[in-house]
């Protein structure tokens, strides 16, 4: 019998949502790169899951006992923006707050919307931006991103983020060539918190 694919999995007290494996970045300290997933759950999708079939899995528990819930898993969320504005509206009206991880690739994206605005009228509470980076070329030599000028455009739509009143957080992987010094100035000069993560770790 085949094995059902994890869209939904828990830790830390949250519960997190992986509703696509595609991203805008082949970053070198990803995750997929070397395992099938993070605590215990295989994150790999033989396909993506409906936003119907994710509305499914969450009416199916009790949302109540998770501090928060958070898009994340093994691809980058917002390829599926108006997927993500929807759940985070039917989770919002039930009192969850909710949480997206993302590379902060928006603006590329999206161009001609305002998401930093459409997340915050959905109900949105924290965006989480992968700085990776305390500069354009480290970033690049990180992250390979799909875009031109994506760090620019990462650091613009976190000034978005920051503007808008949504908590915004940066994070950073330990590795040797990130400078964690200047990332903490840049995340306080965006009036944001550092999370500084292990390599392979999440959360």
């Amino acid at each position: 019998m085949k094995k059902k694919d994890t869209i939904i999995y828990e830790a830390h007290d949250n519960l997190y949502l992986n509703i696509t494996n595609r991203c805008t970045a082949e970053c070198i300290f990803c995750i997929k790169r070397y395992s099938d997933g993070v605590y215990g759950y295989n994150l790999r999708l033989s396909k993506e899951p409906t936003l119907s079939e994710i509305i499914k899995e969450l009416s199916d528990i009790d949302l109540s006992k998770y501090k928060e819930v958070v898009f994340t898993g093994f691809g980058e969320p917002l390829v599926r923006l108006d997927d993500v504005l929807d759940i985070t509206k039917w989770l919002t009206t039930r009192g969850i707050p909710v949480r997206l991880d993302t590379i902060g690739h928006a603006k590329l994206l999206y161009p001609d919307r305002n998401v930093v605005q459409e997340l915050a009228e959905s109900g949105m509470k924290v965006v989480s931006i992968s700085l990776n980076a305390q500069d354009a070329e480290t970033y690049n030599q990180l992250c390979d991103p799909k875009y031109i000028k994506a760090y620019q455009k990462m650091l613009e739509f976190a000034r978005d983020v920051s503007k808008s009143g949504l908590q915004l957080r940066f994070t950073v992987v330990n590795l040797p060539v990130v400078d964690v010094e200047k990332c903490k100035k840049i995340a306080k000069e965006y009036c944001a918190d550092l999370k500084v993560r292990g390599y392979g770790g999440t959360g």
